[in-house]
């Protein structure tokens, strides 16, 4: 059996685009290159500039090979996003960003056909969240869209199809509520058939299948080696979950946090999912079934930060304890468990920059957490992964208003070492590090007991 060393991920957020290099013996990223994921207007809708990121990409990719050999590439990208081929394999029509409001004009029409949740796992989304919705409404603004498509990739898939000219889905993006699957089955939903795209969706693939070896005009324009391997591909959050899969028995849960907060419970209770709070199906690398929630904290921490890095002090904590200083939910009301609701400050509102402002927030996106992690039934340890991982004060509260243990990731992110693993996932990631109790546990649980009862009360 080959054993690679050097995996390079291409990690595709919705705010970032990263290249880094992975090294399985250590678990550590040794080299990072990143670049923002700006979204162009359009013609004909938003959509995500591929071509500037392939150029990035392939220019970081020679660089690492350059500097310290590349064994092997993986893909893992943010979910809810799929590229249209055209019979030439090129792009019959630009990725549609997922925040795009056009397939709002068509939703009526969509909801009328989409499966029922209890088939799919995937809520009914905004924007274009829901990848037939995407669909339903691109074929209708563009007329001839369907004809010309040939082949549906989901969107790791593309940049893994870029890499080696082989078409393919996988089972983690085409579970990622798109309305297209059937994750307690493992087979497409009824939606396929009434978009009539059945014959046009690449082959769903397992994450750790080998898709191919890079194309020659790659390899010449990298240096790579010619049969450097391109595995499947994994959406980001279960890139996320994957180690854990790998190392850990159930029950636990993993919180991958970024610009979406994804939480996901592994053998946690048994509970009927309400999909109106943000709670779906998601599928790991297995195949299996997940039971998730969400909300998007990253996007929420920066709305109420604008920006600002502030450090904190004991007295900051001391402050927002005492005072009862609150944010209420939600700051960003269009997605996560309280939708519809509009955030608000319980006590003196902390002044922008502030580090009690800081602490609250913290709160705040931890107490968030804390109702994902109820509405999927989540038990067991609570493995934090992402941004969010390095925030002690959201940790703290985390495991005050959980109870149980909360472990944190050391590494920047972990999706990009859960995307290498699918390389390795016979090689032990590195452990993570639990959190100590905090000092003021008990003034810190009842401020989660608070916070919970408010919230209540704007709910009733």
């Amino acid at each position: 059996m080959t054993v690679f060393r050097h995996i390079a991920v291409i990690d595709i957020g919705k705010t970032n685009v990263k290249l880094a290099l992975v090294d399985l013996v250590t678990m550590k990223e040794i080299a990072v290159d990143t670049r923002p994921n700006a979204v162009l207007p359009g013609p004909p809708w938003p959509h995500f500039d591929v071509d500037t990121h392939w150029v990035f990409l392939l220019d970081a990719l020679k660089q690492f090979h350059r500097d310290h050999g590349v064994d092997a590439i993986s893909v893992t990208t943010h979910g809810a996003s799929v590229a249209l081929l055209d019979k030439n394999g090129e792009l019959a029509a630009p990725i549609l960003d997922y925040e795009c409001t056009g397939p709002a004009e068509t939703a009526a029409q969509y909801d009328v056909i989409r499966p029922p949740f209890e088939q799919t796992g995937s809520p009914r989304l905004g924007g274009g969240l829901n990848v037939g919705a995407q669909l339903h409404w691109q074929f209708q603004a563009d007329p001839g869209l369907h004809a010309r498509t040939a082949h549906i990739l989901t969107y790791p898939q593309y940049w893994g199809y870029r890499l080696t000219g082989v078409a393919a889905s996988d089972v983690t993006s085409i579970g990622c509520h798109t309305d297209l699957w059937q994750p307690h089955k493992g087979e497409f939903s009824d939606l396929v058939e009434v978009l009539d795209i059945a014959d046009k969706i690449a082959p769903v693939r397992k994450s750790t299948d080998i898709l191919g070896t890079v194309l020659p005009e790659i390899a010449n324009a990298t240096g790579l080696n010619r049969g450097t391997p391109v595995v499947c591909g994994i959406h980001d959050s279960n890139a996320s979950l994957y180690p854990h899969i790998v190392n850990q028995k159930p029950p636990f849960s993993v919180v991958s946090t970024g610009t979406w907060v994804v939480v996901m419970a592994m053998g946690g209770a048994e509970l009927v999912l309400d999909p109106s709070r943000d709670t779906l199906v998601n599928v790991n690398a297995l195949g299996e079934a997940v039971a998730s929630a969400r909300f998007m904290g990253g996007r929420e921490f920066e709305t109420v930060q604008k920006g600002r890095r502030v450090s904190v002090e004991y007295v900051d904590v001391e402050q927002v304890l005492k005072q009862e200083i609150m944010l209420l939910p939600a700051v960003d009301p269009l997605s996560g468990p309280y939708q519809g609701k509009e955030m608000r400050w319980h006590g003196d509102c902390p002044s922008e920059g502030s580090g009690s402002r800081a602490v609250a927030l913290a709160y705040y996106l931890a107490m968030m957490t804390d109702t994902c992690l109820r509405l999927t039934g989540a038990d067991g340890p609570i493995i934090v992964e992402g941004p969010f991982a390095h925030n002690a004060q959201y940790l703290a509260m985390l495991q005050a208003a959980t109870g149980r243990p909360v472990l944190q990731r050391q590494s920047s992110t972990g999706t990009s070492i859960g995307a290498a693993l699918l390389f390795g996932s016979d090689i032990v990631a590195s452990k993570s590090k639990v959190i100590d109790a905090p000092e003021n546990f008990l003034q810190m649980e009842a401020y989660a007991v608070q916070w919970r009862l408010k919230v209540e009360r704007d709910l009733a």
